[in-house]
């Protein structure tokens, strides 16, 4: 195999300590997380305590501040060499942490990235509905403004959502004007115990057993203002500029499992 040159020896240093951290909380655990659909909690702490989640985050919020995807592509081959599918810190490093590093107010930043770096907080992000796939302009989510009361009113379905069960905070996609459709696209911030947010399914699937995807539930759903991500009306812009980098992480995985499927069939 050709050898790459695009990592430097602090990559090599990481690499070797992440891949000590899988063998040691990953690979002997993962069979029984297989088993219950989902991994534990307990190894989201473990990742956070070792540096390993939201490493691109500025210090002042707990991170690293190393704005480096050759970070998350190395945590995404050595993932991957071992089969280790049901860990979701690729979600939350490569997808949602950059949301709230980019659009989040300086509050949402205080509240949350201390915790999402930690792993006390789980992220995921919410786009796919039943009815709607790659059409994110045709969401049927809503979320309908009370000025009065000072939140917004929720309701609607997703599906296919990683780390839908063990995820704390989930970034909705939603309609919060029903009568535009890209400009009345709009992110807001679920949080797990929020009244009339529910979860539906744990999906069985014929691969990434031990990832938890789950159905989403929105029942009248009260979301202050204050968990509105960035601008009304702009969340389609905004997922425009995130999913690049969302296909990027997805190809880096798909052919680091090329790679490991190759070197087992040789092997073996």
């Amino acid at each position: 195999m050709m050898e790459r040159t695009i990592f430097e020896e602090e990559h090599n240093m990481f690499r070797d300590a992440f891949r000590r951290f899988v063998e040691k909380e990953i690979t002997p655990y993962h069979e029984q997380w297989e088993k219950d659909g989902m991994v534990s909690r307990e190894v989201w702490l473990k990742a956070g305590e070792n540096g390993f989640l939201g490493m691109q985050v500025p210090e002042e919020y707990g991170g690293l501040g190393v704005d480096d995807f050759r970070y998350n592509a190395i945590m995404s081959e050595e993932l991957i060499k071992v089969g280790a599918t049901g860990i979701g810190f690729g979600l939350h490093n490569d997808i949602t942490i950059p949301y709230i590093l980019h659009y989040a107010s300086e509050a949402q930043k205080q509240r949350l990235l201390p915790k999402m770096v930690s792993g006390e907080c789980i992220t995921a992000i919410a786009m796919t509905e039943p009815n709607t796939g790659s059409d994110l302009a045709g969401v049927r989510t809503t979320a309908i403004r009370d000025n009065t009361n000072g939140h917004y009113t929720v309701n609607g379905q997703k599906t296919f959502i990683t780390n839908g069960i063990l995820s704390d905070v989930i970034i909705t996609v939603a309609k919060t004007n029903p009568e535009e459709k890209h400009s009345g696209i709009s992110l807001l911030l679920v949080e797990r115990d929020m009244e009339g947010f529910e979860r539906g399914r744990n999906l069985e699937k014929i691969g990434l057993k031990a990832q938890d995807t789950a159905e989403l539930y929105f029942s009248d759903v009260c979301v202050p203002v204050d968990n509105l991500l960035g601008e009304e009306g702009h969340g389609f812009y905004y997922l425009m500029q995130e999913l690049p980098q969302e296909r990027l992480s997805i190809a880096v995985g798909a052919l680091a499992a090329c790679e490991a499927a190759l070197q087992w069939t040789t092997d073996y």
